[in-house]
């Protein structure tokens, strides 16, 4: 499987504008600025924002499969990826990645969730990949 995404820039980086677009169809065109990523979204996303929602659905599916495999399949699972950007000495980054899930997972006990969880963060895809360039935390609970 190979996933496409698109995108337009016109202008320059501070006064331009441009669309993020998804091959799928799913979303898009969406609408992105250079302040969108460092001032305000006033409706428009930034290529964090749409890391951020990437890593809260891999991570999302990556817990219910972990939870599933040890006999406590979830009823519901409510993920927040919050991703910084900032300026580094080095340039602007993401620095880090701030998850955090509240499950439904009758049966479980929130020791035993907190467990899964991290197992889940250290087998997420999205995980993988930003591993080693960004700070990833993690807070789970139980509804």
């Amino acid at each position: 499987m190979k996933s496409t995404g698109f995108a337009s820039w016109q202008g320059d980086l501070f006064g331009g504008s441009g669309t993020a677009s998804l091959n799928s169809g799913a979303a898009g065109p969406l609408p992105v600025s250079w302040a969108s990523r460092t001032e305000e979204a006033a409706g428009k996303t930034s290529p964090e924002e749409l890391i951020a929602a990437a890593h809260a659905a891999c991570y999302s599916m990556a817990l219910s499969n972990v939870l599933a495999g040890a006999g406590n399949p979830p009823e519901n699972l409510d993920t927040k990826a919050v991703a910084k950007f900032e300026k580094t000495d080095a340039g602007f980054r993401i620095t880090t990645m701030a998850l955090s899930v509240v499950g439904t997972v009758p049966g479980m006990s929130a020791e035993d969730f907190a467990t899964h969880a991290a197992a889940a963060k250290d087998g997420c895809p999205v995980s993988n990949a930003l591993v080693g360039n960004v700070e990833i935390t993690l807070e789970a609970s139980l509804a």
